[in-house]
């Protein structure tokens, strides 16, 4: 089934590396190439991220309130805001123990999974390790991951409630920022609590500027990379033999699942001033996108850019984005699913698929597959 996930942008990205796309009624260019897409990127005074609400394809506006930190906003302002949560975000490489609890969380959610006759990965497995792990990130006790969990598997879209998740996901973060004034302690809501930027406190709105992204932005791309991966291993068995061959081939292979994978399709910029865009005109207060999995498909840096290979060497992709406004779960991620990737060898003998449903994002001009919905395999443990 990961043979199902094409690329949608190959014939534009190699005619005129832009694809028009129709979003909402709105005309947004796509940057296609990968070179194109690093000077992009980077040139925040051309296309500029302070846009609320409307850093992916279709406005937030119905589900949050609040402009996402340090997302959008541009430098100098985004470099002092992006500096008070990166010590927190980048403990999984400066902490010890961090890789200890990862690898812990990853062997306990196994053990359950287990226990199925034919395991389900994408609720059954990815999603309680990407709770699980997010609360060791933050620093947050146990409990609150069962409750990200039921929360489904997009923040924003797909609680078991039924219910629109942006109110409650502001609602929640409000009261966790007022539990940590009472009971203070050294977890992200203490540590935004006692921040301070330009002299004065973070205000509450800023506060859940950061709980936004920070709950919305990490999910996808580790619940759709870590049940991608269980689809490849089912249909690809040799691969996990391949992967015990040399350590090394857990660490190319973690780069290469999130190039191939690419959950996020675009980040869109919008333009202060009218830009010229290839043979297009971007209208002052135009939107562009950078459109991520084209560029990690590009074929003129990544040979048989549409396989899978699991020692790709060099991958210079931007599954994690590019420039000032990098992704800061940079490096949680790759942790998470290189261990992962370690377990499966470690623990599983075989793996066979029984069913996988796509995950497709459909857009008037064109659809991908980002992950999937349902992944359901029978295991032989080792």
């Amino acid at each position: 089934m990961m043979s199902a996930n094409q690329d949608p942008f190959k014939k534009d990205r190699e005619d005129s590396g832009v694809h028009t796309a129709r979003v909402d009624g709105e005309t947004i260019p796509l940057i296609l190439t990968l070179r194109e897409i690093r000077k992009t990127a980077k040139d925040w005074q051309t296309f500029s991220s302070d846009n609320p609400l409307m850093c992916v394809l279709h406005s937030e506006a119905h589900v949050r309130t609040v402009r996402q930190l340090p997302l959008e906003i541009d430098p100098p302002a985004h470099t002092e805001y992006r500096s008070i949560v990166e010590p927190i975000f980048k403990r999984p490489k400066s902490d010890p123990a961090y890789a200890v609890a990862i690898e812990r969380i990853i062997n306990q959610a196994l053990d359950q999974w287990f226990q199925a006759n034919e395991p389900e990965a994408v609720r059954g497995l990815a999603l309680p390790i990407q709770c699980h792990a997010l609360a060791v990130l933050l620093q947050m006790p146990e409990a609150a991951a069962h409750e990200w969990i039921s929360w489904g598997v997009h923040v924003f879209h797909d609680r078991d409630d039924g219910n629109d998740a942006g109110p409650v996901l502001e609602a929640y973060t409000q009261k966790q920022f007022e539990r940590a004034k009472e009971e203070p302690g050294n977890d992200f809501f203490s540590i935004l609590n006692e921040a301070e930027i330009q002299g004065r406190k973070l205000s509450m709105e800023e506060k859940q500027g950061y709980a936004n992204v920070t709950f919305a932005g990490g999910r996808d791309t580790i619940i759709n990379t870590l049940s991608s991966i269980v689809a490849y291993v089912a249909e690809y068995p040799e691969s996990l033999h391949f992967l015990r061959e040399d350590e090394q081939h857990l660490i190319t292979a973690t780069e290469e699942f999130v190039r191939y994978v690419s959950p996020l399709t675009a980040i869109t910029r919008k333009c202060p001033h009218s830009t010229a865009l290839h043979d297009q005109t971007v209208a002052a207060g135009g939107r562009i996108g950078l459109c991520w999995p084209s560029a990690n498909r590009d074929e003129d840096v990544f040979d048989q850019p549409d396989k899978v290979i699991l020692n790709r060497k060099p991958n210079p992709h931007v599954g994690f984005g590019f420039g000032p406004h990098n992704c800061l779960g940079a490096p949680h991620a790759p942790l998470v699913i290189r261990s992962f990737l370690k377990q499966l060898c470690n623990r599983i003998e075989t793996m066979q698929l029984i069913e996988a449903t796509p995950k497709v994002e459909q857009e008037e001009t064109f659809s991908r597959m980002s992950g999937y919905e349902s992944v359901t395999v029978r295991v032989t443990p080792r």
